[in-house]
């Protein structure tokens, strides 16, 4: 199945060697199996990526399925944002959506199956008795006194705990293992809890809910799915899923692989969803899908693209080691893509005036642009030449630092797409500052002319006639954190906020942008790549928020006093 220009990793050789062997009769079935408990980030498309990649690659098949055993935490929005989310990845399950609730029956019938073949008991201990008993990493559990009731009795109470009889944390299922054994999720561990609450999909027929580590593996066997990828966190639970399916033999239909790999660690992000929740939930972002957060909903609203994400998810490729990916591999995939199909379009975010003193009052001249520089088939656009301009205050430097080669007094540059201008005087406030830039044009050197051969200036600049040029907000957004580890053990991640990480300013762009259509996407010349807003966008009056600039400038932007400061 492997092509020369198909990166390999070992969940693919284990495939591989599965089929070579008739395993699983060449059969591949993977599923992504989200908790309905907030929003999906880039870690998670990671894992998206790898489980609906995988299963196009080999011809199979890859479910999604909702883990909604936790109520208390779950709600519809965050199952339709998910789902709204890997549909934009550009993945499709087709029929196969499912939910661990849809097995919540099934579930309930294996743990009284369990209970009869003495490998599950009611203990009546509460949670933090539980916890104690349970040892450590270096001292062995001790039994729970109730761990040898009679099955009969353990049947009874768990047959009330369903019907409501007792009160939250009253008693607990716990799978009947190994009190000492050395991986601590053998433990005895609970498998069942009552949970007074409503479901959001089975409403109040359930009081009694069961645990992720029971509910997953026999859902993947239900659902006959062949190798169930997960992150490395869970590799200690593998024995806990194997332990489970090997006592319901005779009730699962297959008994699938579970295969870890390493989760996405990536710099300047936290992926912990109790901490985006925290962000949230305290204001100190606007939404899950605030551009600056890592959730896909975010993302998108910053203006990625699907293909800039699987880009990245096939670069760092799948491993079973842990490590850190910086934050500029995955701009660098967004550039990349962006940089073939984004549109370009000018804009002024800093203006100061700049006036053509030969320029004739009320004149207009014609320029040509290209849409993109490298696709003439695209086309070009018109862009009116006044004589009044509005230039990036960036544009100019009345005593030019060495290398600086835009305008200066005395010296020339050209308005791209059009003339050579070259500056005469300033004009400034009482305080010193430059109100207005003077300048003089050569009318013989017109861009596409043979002037504009004989005449060579080093600096080329941006400008919009200030007739024609449109006022709109423009959403200035950078990483929302400074640490690139800001959730390291020891810290607190909200201390490393960037205050500079969202600015809202008033800029210039050019006509054409007025009809920006929401989630389009242009990059501003020079500036960086810019989308219009999916939510504030209305016809004729775009919301624009920055994506990214043209190239990793982020040791700039926090160092040097710039625009977005």
């Amino acid at each position: 199945m492997n092509t020369p220009s198909t990166p390999t990793h070992f969940i693919r050789n284990i495939i591989e060697e599965d089929n070579r062997t008739g395993k699983w009769n060449g059969r591949v079935e993977t599923r992504f199996p989200p908790e309905p408990n907030g929003y999906l980030h880039i870690g998670h498309a990671k894992s998206i990526c790898l489980n609906f990649g995988l299963a196009l690659e080999y011809n199979g098949i890859c479910h999604l399925r909702f883990d909604d055993t936790n109520p208390e935490k779950e709600a519809q929005e965050y199952v339709d944002a998910i789902i709204e989310s890997v549909r934009w990845l550009g993945f499709d399950w087709k029929e196969h959506l499912y939910y661990a609730s849809d097995y919540f029956d099934r579930l309930y019938e294996f743990a009284e199956y369990l209970i009869v073949r003495d490998k599950a008991y009611v203990d009546s201990l509460p949670a933090d008795e539980i916890r104690k008993l349970r040892g450590t990493l270096t001292e062995a559990g001790t039994n729970s006194p109730y761990r040898n009731r009679p099955a009969e009795e353990n049947l009874d109470l768990f047959r009330r705990m369903r019907a409501g009889e007792f009160a939250d944390g009253a008693h607990v299922l716990r799978a009947k293992i190994d009190m000492a054994s050395p991986n601590i999720n053998l433990r005895d561990p609970v498998i069942y809890r009552i949970r007074h609450i409503h479901h959001q999909r089975t409403g109040d027929k359930w009081c009694i809910y069961p645990m992720y580590d029971y509910t997953h593996c026999i859902s993947d066997a239900l659902e006959y799915i062949t190798h169930s990828l997960c992150t490395l966190e869970f590799e200690d639970h593998r024995p806990l899923y194997d332990w489970v399916l090997d006592q319901l033999t005779e009730k699962v239909p297959c008994h699938p692989q579970q295969i870890e790999f390493a989760r996405l660690n990536l710099t300047y992000s936290v992926m912990s969803k109790r901490k985006l929740i925290d962000l949230v939930e305290n204001k100190l972002v606007d939404g899950w899908d605030d551009p600056r957060m890592n959730t896909l909903a975010g993302l998108r609203r910053r203006g990625y693209t699907p293909a800039a994400i699987r880009l990245f998810a096939e670069r760092i490729g799948i491993s079973k080691a842990d490590s850190w990916i910086d934050m500029a591999i995955l701009e660098d995939c967004l550039r990349e893509d962006l940089n073939e199909h984004a549109l370009r379009r000018i804009a002024v975010l800093d203006p100061v005036l700049l006036v053509i003193d030969n320029f004739a009052e009320g004149h207009e001249e014609i320029c040509h642009a290209p849409n993109h520089p490298q696709k003439p088939e695209l086309g070009t656009r018109e862009l009116l030449l006044t004589k009044r301009l509005y230039i990036d205050r960036e544009d100019f430097m009345e005593i030019p630092e060495k290398g600086f080669f835009r305008l200066t007094p005395g010296t020339e540059v050209r308005l791209r797409y059009a003339f050579i201008v070259k500056c005469t005087h300033l004009v400034k406030d009482d305080q010193g500052k430059i109100l207005e830039i003077h300048c003089m044009y050569d009318p013989d050197t017109k861009s596409g002319t043979a002037g504009a051969e004989t005449r060579k200036v080093r600096g080329n600049i941006h400008w919009l006639s200030t007739t024609h040029a449109k006022a709109v907000e423009i959403r200035l957004y950078d990483r929302l954190f400074t640490d690139p580890h800001p959730d390291a053990e020891g810290k607190d991640f909200k201390t490393s906020l960037n205050p500079d990480s969202k600015r809202i300013i008033t800029g210039y762009v050019e006509p054409a942008l007025c009809n920006a259509l929401p989630e389009q996407q242009f990059q501003f010349e020079r500036h960086g790549y810019f989308v219009a807003d999916p939510i504030d966008t209305k016809p004729e009056k775009p919301v624009f928020n920055r994506t990214a600039s043209l190239r990793n400038t982020w040791e700039k932007i926090s160092n040097k006093s710039t625009i977005n400061k």
